[in-house]
C-alpha cells in the first residue's frame, strides 16, 4: 500500500531553489542542527570513515560535514548502493511523504552497526503561526485550509525508527524560541529558509491580504515577546538509530532479571499493597 502524498515535491524543490538566492543567514537552524549532530557524535565511542548526508541543501551540508557524500532529499535516495557507517538526515523528514520508507532506505545503506542521526522539525514547530492562521481563516472565511505543514510528535518519530528496523532507537528534542519584529518578518524568513507551505491540499490561489493582516493581529495579541517582538517556536527532534548487528547489546527477556531494582538503586523496597 502506497503512503498518501501529502507534500508537493516539485513545489518543495522550487521553493528550495529560490531560498538559495535569499539571505544565507536564514539557514541558522541548519547550523543549529549541525551543532546538535556534532554534539551527539562526541558521545559515540566510534570513528566514522564513510558518511552520507541527506539534505534539501546538499552543498550547504557538505560545508558542515566535509568529506561526506551529500545527496538531495528525494523519494529515492541517490546513494547508489554505497555502504556508510554514518548517515545524517538533515531537516528533511518533516516534508517526506514516506518517512518510514526513507528510514528503511537509510538502514539498507548502512553497514551493520552503522549509525543514523536525523534532525527533524517536530510537534510544536510554528504552533503560534498555525493557531493564528486558523483563527483568522475561521473568522473571515468560515472554514480552514492547510497552511502550515503538520509536524509529528516526538513519540511518533521514535516509533518510525522501530518500524524501519533500527536497533537501540532514541528520540529527543530541543525547543528553540526565536523572536521577530512581527509575523510578516517571520513569514519572510520562512520563505528564505525554503520552509513555506508545500502541502498538496494547500490553497493554490494567492492568500488574501485581509487574512494575512488578521492573522498577524491575532499573532501579536497572543504571542508577543515584548514591545514590537513576537515569539516563534521551532521544536527540533534528534533521532538516533543503529543498523542491526549481531554484536549489539540485546534487551533481556521480561522476568529474567537476577537482581532487584531497589538493590541497584541502594534503596529499601516498600510494599504498597
Amino acid at each position: 500500500m502506497q503512503p498518501p502524498v501529502v507534500f508537493d515535491t516539485k513545489a518543495l524543490a522550487l521553493k528550495r531553489r529560490r531560498a538559495l538566492g535569499r539571505d544565507p543567514a536564514a539557514f541558522f537552524l541548519h547550523q543549529r542542527a549541525a551543532d546538535q549532530i556534532s554534539e551527539r557524535l562526541t558521545e559515540v565511542n566510534k570513528t566514522f570513515t564513510k558518511v552520507g548526508v541527506i539534505s534539501g541543501f546538499p552543498a550547504l551540508w557538505q560545508r558542515y560535514v566535509p568529506d561526506s557524500t551529500a545527496v538531495e532529499d528525494s523519494d529515492t535516495l541517490a546513494f547508489g548502493g554505497q555502504k556508510f557507517d554514518l548517515i545524517i538526515d538533515a531537516l528533511t523528514l518533516h516534508v517526506t511523504n514516506d518517512p518510514v520508507g526513507r528510514l528503511v532506505q537509510c538502514r539498507r545503506a548502512l553497514r551493520p552497526d552503522g549509525l543514523l542521526l536525523a534532525v527533524s522539525f517536530a510537534g510544536q514547530t510554528l504552533h503560534e503561526l498555525r493557531a493564528a492562521l486558523a483563527q483568522a481563516e475561521s473568522e473571515l472565511l468560515g472554514g480552514l485550509s492547510p497552511r502550515v505543514s503538520p509536524m509529528a510528535e516526538l513519540r511518533d518519530l521514535g516509533d518510525l525508527l522501530l518500524r524501519a528496523g533500527f536497533a537501540l532507537p532514541v528520540a529527543d528534542s530541543d525547543t528553540v524560541v526565536v523572536t521577530y519584529p512581527n509575523p510578516l518578518a517571520l513569514m519572510e524568513e520562512l520563505r528564505a529558509m525554503g520552509e513555506t507551505n508545500v502541502m498538496v491540499a494547500r490553497a493554490k490561489s494567492f492568500t488574501r491580504r485581509s487574512l494575512i493582516m488578521k492573522a498577524a493581529d491575532i499573532y501579536i495579541r497572543h504571542h508577543a515577546a515584548g514591545p514590537d517582538r513576537i515569539n516563534a517556536t521551532f521544536e527540533m527532534a534528534t533521532l538516533t538509530g543503529w543498523a542491526p548487528s549481531d554484536d549489539q547489546p540485546k534487551p533481556l527477556r521480561p522476568g529474567s532479571a537476577t537482581a532487584r531494582l531497589a538493590d541497584a538503586l541502594g534503596t529499601k523496597e516498600q510494599n504498597t499493597f
